[in-house]
């Protein structure tokens, strides 16, 4: 097949080009255009608003893949409208271009985020009603709610859609908040909030691919996929799957949970670091079902076990 993906020079791009070169020729969208390994060509998305107006020719695609988006920043520092303008406003336009386009496969990566911020009940699934908190959330449900919108008028006949929503992304190459979580851990610094079990689902980059490659190659229904590892952690194995890989000795403080509520409430009102809110997000819930997809390919299980590819990217930071 030919495939464009955009956002091909991220860390998901680059796993799915190393996923996929072997089988397909591939073909790239992104802000920069440096030559990849495995990849045919990588276009700016200036050329592709100029197509319709200028000689340049376009390969056929058989498939596109968008994946280009703004990330979630955990610090809060970014504008609001420039989550809309890129992870709503570039995917209006790739889709539309799809719409016009050979392709007959459309895969957008959404997130898990544009479901629920918080999980209500013991799982997430794809029949919940959307409540995202925040625009990194409300970008991506804005996105997916132009994806539909089309797709319900048009009844595209010819055409799939897939809508994937992951949860945490992992894998050697990620700097993401496992990172940050291996950097104290490295140190020795101890985890205080032991007390709390907690469940949290992680989504392998490896298991990711398969999910891709699945939906490029075998008849799979348009439609809504949540995407994560078979098996949800607790922040307490988390921390003692990084030890182990490490080699180093766990340390887990399991202070009063009371307490810990307490001096966050305290850290709320002086706003200190440890505050409520984040305590809350440290050791909450969000365990997400990947039944769907996996009844959707004809499988029972993920390729990588969660401790499995969590240990793999945990060596990938040393």
């Amino acid at each position: 097949m030919n495939i464009l993906i955009t956002g091909i020079h991220g860390f998901v791009g680059s796993n799915l080009v190393n996923a996929l070169k072997k089988q397909h020729t591939l073909y790239g969208l992104d802000i920069v255009t440096p030559d990849k390994a495995g990849v045919a060509k990588t276009f700016t998305w200036e050329e592709l608003e100029k197509v319709s107006t200028t000689s340049l020719q376009l390969p056929v695609f058989d498939a596109i893949i968008h994946l280009a988006g703004k990330a979630h920043d955990t610090k809060n520092q970014s504008v609001a409208q420039t989550y809309f303008d890129i992870n709503t406003g570039l995917t209006q336009k790739i889709f539309d271009f799809f719409l016009t386009s050979d392709a007959k496969k459309f895969i957008f990566f959404s997130s898990v985020k544009a479901a629920a911020d918080s999980v209500i009940g013991d799982v997430l699934t794809e029949e919940v009603i959307p409540t995202p908190i925040g625009p990194y959330g409300e970008s991506k449900i804005k996105a997916e709610e132009y994806i539909q919108g089309i797709c319900s008028r048009l009844e595209l006949q010819t055409k799939q859609v897939y809508i994937l929503r992951p949860c945490m992304i992992h894998g050697p190459g990620n700097k993401g908040n496992l990172n940050l979580l291996y950097n104290v851990v490295k140190q020795g610094i101890p985890w205080p909030l032991g007390d709390f079990e907690n469940r949290r689902s992680f989504t392998s980059v490896d298991n990711l691919c398969y999910v891709v490659e699945g939906i490029l190659t075998k008849s799979v229904d348009s439609g809504i996929y949540h995407i994560g590892d078979d098996e949800a952690l607790s922040t307490n194995e988390l921390i003692e799957t990084m030890c182990e890989a490490i080699g180093k000795k766990a340390h887990i403080w399991r202070l009063n949970r009371g307490m810990m509520e307490a001096c966050a409430k305290v850290g709320s009102m002086l706003h200190l670091p440890l505050n409520t809110e984040r305590l809350r997000k440290l050791t909450e819930n969000y365990v997400v079902s990947n039944e769907k997809i996996k009844k959707a390919l004809g499988i029972t299980s993920m390729p990588v076990r969660a401790k499995e590819g969590l240990v793999k990217t945990i060596k990938s930071f040393s």
